[in-house]
């Protein structure tokens, strides 16, 4: 039998394109935070720390429902010059941050990536 359309290049396509994850977990310091990540590893967004992990759920539950409405997004620079946003909920508040870029594109890239991938994204609780 040959490879096909089913063959390893169609599997190599899938891993390119995995879905982003949120990650919940506890910090040192026991505060309850999540990021969230991109289908390959690397952070997008991360919350600010919660004293309970419910405060951490709603706070997902909140990116997964603003990061479609680019009106949320904000970027921002920070004191040393470099570009990063922040997602923001209907009543202002902050619900996530992202790295700092190298440049304003970068950021705006990243904004793409969270409003792409925070809506469908699994939560994986690393607490359990």
């Amino acid at each position: 039998m040959r490879g096909g359309e089913n063959g390893p290049s169609r599997l190599n396509k899938e891993t390119e394109h995995m879905a982003g994850k949120f990650e919940l977990y506890k910090d040192k310091g026991g505060e309850f935070r999540f990021r969230l990540k991109a289908g390959n590893g690397e952070n997008i967004l991360a919350s600010e720390g919660y004293k309970d992990k419910s405060g951490a759920e709603n706070g997902i539950a909140s990116v997964k429902k603003n990061a479609a409405d680019s009106a949320r997004f904000e970027i921002k620079e920070s004191t040393s010059g470099k570009p990063y946003f922040v997602l923001k909920a209907g009543n202002n508040q902050v619900i996530g941050q992202s790295q700092m870029y190298e440049s304003t594109d970068a950021a705006k890239n990243g904004v793409e990536s969270v409003m792409k991938n925070a809506p469908s994204a699994e939560t994986d609780d690393q607490t359990a």
